[in-house]
């Protein structure tokens, strides 16, 4: 038996007031109780602005898990599992969870994804400030269409080097990707359509450095992207 925090999260403070969505999170909570586990009672609501990083609603659902014993059951973990601070919130706070939607999801499983994130994050900062840099070496005002046009194609060595550039760039995101295909193919997700769809689910940039958006926008990872990534750090 296991004593339960909810943490449920909707996206605007009109979803919030609503309750679009949240229903849905609770009935899904419901179904992953087990027989004999308890729900404390009332959830913790987060209404996410998009402005805000501290998620109070979180940090009174870990202090009520500290000062209970509870186990914090969070409904949507998505891609929150690669927000460096949502993750340092849940590490620091010290309690056990549990996540509905990604249910074999533990301390380690979550370091990664973070990791994998703060480093991606890392490399688009650092090619930003080198291609800024590398601009305004050759010379080049930024800002706007300042009426510039190409007027010759790239030489054969920028092509190359463009290239080395981008087998660079997939094979760092390979290897950070790795760890959480490892850890699903653990969980008996074993097929490329079905890894596929989780990473996606997860919100994992492919290595092409494609990141899954809103549930509107096509997925980006496909079995076949799945297979080179596999045949790239093989």
């Amino acid at each position: 038996m296991t004593t339960f925090i909810a943490y449920c999260r909707v996206s605007t403070d009109k979803q919030g007031r609503s309750g679009l969505g949240l229903e849905a999170q609770q009935a899904a909570i419901q179904t992953h109780l087990r027989p004999g586990d308890v729900l404390l009672q009332p959830p913790y609501v987060e209404v996410e602005s998009g402005k805000r990083a501290d998620r109070p609603q979180l940090q009174a659902a870990i202090a009520r898990c500290r000062r209970t014993g509870a186990t914090l059951l969070i409904a949507k973990l998505d891609r929150l599992a690669r927000n460096v601070a949502f993750i340092a919130n849940l590490m620091d706070g010290g309690v056990e969870f549990e996540a509905v939607d990604f249910p074999k999801a533990n301390r380690l499983t979550v370091h990664i994804l973070a990791a994998v994130a703060e480093h991606e994050a890392k490399m688009i900062s650092e090619r930003t400030k080198a291609a800024l840099a590398a601009a305004k070496r050759r010379g080049t005002k930024l800002g706007g269409d300042r009426g510039y046009r190409p007027t010759a194609a790239p030489s054969s060595e920028d092509a190359a080097k463009a290239t080395a550039v981008r087998q660079r760039k997939a094979d760092h995101a390979a290897f950070g990707v790795l760890p959480v295909l490892e850890q699903l193919q653990a969980e008996g997700v074993t097929s490329l359509n079905a890894l596929a769809k989780r990473l996606n689910e997860m919100g994992l940039a492919t290595p092409r450095g494609k990141r899954t958006k809103a549930a509107a926008v096509a997925a980006q990872w496909t079995a076949t992207a799945v297979k080179r990534t596999l045949a790239r750090v093989a």
